[in-house]
């Protein structure tokens, strides 16, 4: 019972955060050569999942953030919160932590 519970829980991020699920590792170059899975590096772009409403200054004002939830964006090599949802890997990062944005 709790597990199936866990499954169907939905994450919020708070504050300037953004929740990104990387792209997929390729295993397959241009030419058509497979590559073993533990040789490829982590890619460094993803899709935005979800975000934070913003984050608030010292006299209180809501900044909301730019991104919104299916941008294509452009991760930092390192860095990011893993967070494992049922089978799905997801990275929660910092909204300044994000360095671009794909259009």
């Amino acid at each position: 019972m709790f597990r199936t519970r866990a499954l169907f829980r939905k994450l919020t991020p708070l504050g300037d955060r953004i929740l990104v699920k990387r792209a997929p590792k390729e295993v397959q170059t241009a030419s058509g050569i497979y590559l073993p899975t533990d040789s490829t590096k982590d890619p460094n772009e993803g899709e935005v999942v979800a975000v934070g409403p913003g984050e608030r200054d010292v006299t209180g004002t809501l900044h909301p953030t730019s991104l919104v939830a299916g941008d294509k964006v452009l991760l930092p090599e390192y860095g990011g919160t893993k967070v494992k949802m049922g089978d799905q890997e997801v990275f929660m990062f910092r909204e300044s932590d994000i360095l671009g944005k794909f259009d």
